[in-house]
């Protein structure tokens, strides 16, 4: 595989990299309508569309509060634009040519908060790139993320008549590259993790993943599926033989039934058995409320009111230079690979049962 984008494609084209992610609030303000965006989505609440706009109401007037005094944690807002745009950056500096000026440019989707999808689509267009690659800042395929954004930017583009060749990635969740680039921080933070606690004291690695409801994965989302086989990929690149790990899912946001085991019964198992823990937060790439402030405040709370004897947390990838690395490389076969969807593996990558798999819908098996 080629090492410069250049080599892949004609260095006299102008790609536009679209770098999907969730968006968050921008000022305390922007909280509620950001929440209401939200649970507005179908692909989030997925209940009758006349039902969904006054139950979206309802559960943002009544999560607007606790919200806000997470976001007071963290400065009054998200940091998730500041630091998707430094990926952005991070990334055009890894692909940019030797011999000639950038021929890639990153633009930013959010799905909930600005910058939305028609705002990327407009500044894509005053761009006029000669193809376009969508690149979701979510390794694992969901219908509930990179499928909501990706019927977004559909949208959006017929709107706007944006007619330009486009690739899709539609998930990278057991790309050797990315694997590697946790697996490698990992590494790092179990050795700094073990050497901060008594010799005697047993260490557990949680690798957690933002939540479902169960009813959406028996419907054929792949997501609990792909977190899996991300987790064994990560263990496999580690190659580090007896390490105590387990699988678990956090963010629960309404009352359904959702994926288990819970973060948080993960922590109180940890305590039962009196070892400390290390959390990766395997589903996310950059910082934002769920790792800041759940993670690294709430959950490290439990803990130490649970008498778990450590408790650690592996930080988001962000701008770490293998992940940069993984990431422009996926860039570069995803566009070799010419128009349409693919995964990291360039083929359909999930068995048969997902039948919410994109690229299972797009080849009609």
């Amino acid at each position: 595989m080629p090492d410069n984008i250049a080599e892949s494609v004609d260095h006299s084209q102008r790609i536009a990299i679209v770098l999907f992610n969730l968006g968050g609030p921008d000022r305390p303000e922007a909280i509620r309508p950001f929440l209401l965006n939200l649970f507005r989505d179908p692909a989030i609440l997925r209940v009758p569309f006349f039902v969904r706009p006054l139950l979206a109401w309802w559960i943002a007037r009544a999560r607007v509060a606790p919200a806000t005094a997470n976001y007071a944690l963290i400065g009054g807002k998200s940091p998730l634009l500041d630091e998707t745009r430094q990926q952005a950056e991070a990334l055009e500096r890894t692909l940019e040519p030797a011999s000639s000026g950038g021929v890639a440019k990153c633009f930013i989707a959010m799905r909930y908060w600005h910058p939305f999808s028609d705002e990327a689509v407009r500044a894509v267009q005053g761009w006029q790139p000669d193809r376009v690659l969508l690149l979701p800042l979510y390794p694992q395929y969901s219908t509930t993320t990179t499928g909501s954004s990706l019927t977004a930017w559909r949208e959006a583009a017929a709107r706007a008549g944006l007619a330009v060749s486009t690739t899709v990635l539609c998930c990278y969740f057991a790309d050797d590259r990315y694997a590697q680039s946790i697996a490698g921080r990992l590494r790092n933070e179990y050795v700094a993790a073990r050497a901060g606690l008594p010799s005697d004291t047993k260490l557990r690695v949680l690798f957690s993943a933002h939540g479902l409801p169960e009813t959406i994965v028996r419907r054929g989302d792949p997501y609990q599926y792909q977190i899996e086989q991300t987790v064994e990929a990560v263990m496999q690149a580690w190659g580090q033989p007896g390490v105590d790990w387990a699988i678990c899912y956090q963010s629960r946001a309404t009352p359904q039934k959702w994926l288990d085991p819970s973060t948080e019964a993960e922590i109180e198992r940890a305590a039962h058995d009196h070892v400390a823990v290390l959390v990766v937060p395997i589903a996310f790439v950059s910082e934002h409320s769920e790792t800041l402030v759940e993670l690294d405040v709430e959950y490290r709370d439990l803990a130490v009111r649970l008498g778990v004897p450590g408790y650690f947390r592996l930080p988001t990838p962000n701008v770490d230079p293998d992940f940069i690395a993984a990431l422009a490389h996926l860039v570069r076969t995803a566009l070799a690979g010419g128009i349409g969807s693919c995964s990291a593996a360039g083929r359909r990558a999930c068995p048969d049962v997902h039948a919410a798999c994109p690229l299972k819908r797009a080849q009609g098996t």
